[in-house]
């Protein structure tokens, strides 16, 4: 038996959750991997499902949780075995399969990565889906040419998961980072991970009035999306290229192409989950060596699988700060 939280449907279409035992026979029996889960997180795709926001979640009962952590306990797939550690982000587990919110999942060999050697699994979960996402879009930014000298970063979103871990990683390789946020009480918070400069949102959150305006950002990390995202895409230096990772602010984007005629601006879309393998496990190397894990430290809390219904709710109105790190088994 274990534990897990299950989230239920009823007929009238609300939504409730609780943690309930389990026992191995109803896990997934499409998966081939069986992992002993020590960590997951709490995302705003787990807000959506806590909540039964989104239509993210396909059937119920359902055990949400979008990543995970822990130890592998039984393996039909030669690359793992009984003992491995191992890590989980994307492939829409804790959407469309069952997630990490459970002290055991059943999950297929290819979406998992070896945790790196020297990292634990409270830290793989401190980064989390949200950190791996802003080590993604700091690849795609270095990869497209971005270096220190050029400039300064823009992070928008920055007190958020995505955000708060970027500008961490950023500062540490050298960047001179200005970080937008609603909250002006975030601004030390901020500034401890590295930020230089803090922009307020409502600098950023103006009608566009112009395609083009004053080349203000050398790279952005944007995890905000919407009329934010086109408001930025012309202010960007010549050549400049914006990582998008987010949606909080809508699918929509109310920009016209100038700025990717006139200024070369390339607009890189960040999926955290139908990574390759091999790009997969760079991030997550990466993320070891360029992620002060002091800070991260700093930014990361903890809670048990009973605290979870709560905070469904506080993360989709954006009063969560930092990463939330969910222990299965308290």
């Amino acid at each position: 038996m274990f534990k897990a939280l299950i989230v239920e449907k009823s007929e009238d279409g609300a939504i409730s959750s609780g943690v309930q035992q389990l026992d191995d026979s109803q896990l997934p029996k499409e998966g081939d991997v069986t992992v002993a889960v020590d960590y997951s997180t709490v995302n705003y795709k787990d807000g959506l499902c806590l909540t039964g926001g989104g239509g993210l979640v396909r059937a119920y009962p359902h055990v949400p949780g979008i990543d995970f952590a822990g130890t592998v306990e039984q393996s039909d797939d030669a690359r793992y075995k009984a003992g491995d550690k191992v890590v989980l982000t994307g492939w829409r587990v804790g959407e469309a399969w069952w997630g990490g919110y459970a002290q055991k999942a059943r999950v297929k060999g290819d979406w998992l990565v070896p945790l790196p050697a020297g990292m634990t699994t409270r830290q793989a979960m401190a980064v989390g889906t949200a950190g791996f996402t802003a080590m993604l879009a700091v690849m795609a930014l270095e990869d497209h040419g971005l270096t220190p000298k050029q400039g300064e970063i823009l992070v928008t979103g920055a007190a958020g998961g995505v955000g708060s871990v970027a500008t961490a990683i950023l500062a540490k390789r050298g960047y001179s980072v200005a970080a937008v946020t609603g909250r002006p009480e975030t601004a030390d918070y901020l500034r401890s991970l590295g930020a230089s400069r803090i922009v307020a949102r409502e600098e950023l959150n103006e009608t566009v009035k112009r395609p083009l305006e004053s080349e203000n950002w050398a790279g952005c990390v944007d995890a905000v999306g919407g009329a934010m995202l086109a408001r930025v895409l012309g202010q960007m230096k010549y050549g400049a290229s914006v990582a998008a990772v987010g949606l909080a602010g809508g699918a929509a984007l109310p920009a016209t192409v100038i700025p990717f005629l006139l200024r070369g601006v390339n607009l890189l879309g960040i999926d955290s989950v139908m990574q390759p393998f091999a790009n997969r496990e760079r991030a997550w190397k990466r993320i070891l060596s360029d992620l002060p894990m002091d800070k991260l430290e700093a930014i990361s809390k903890t809670v048990a699988l009973g605290d979870l219904p709560d905070l469904g709710s506080a993360i989709l109105k954006g009063a969560v700060q930092g990463r939330i790190v969910v222990d299965v088994n308290k």
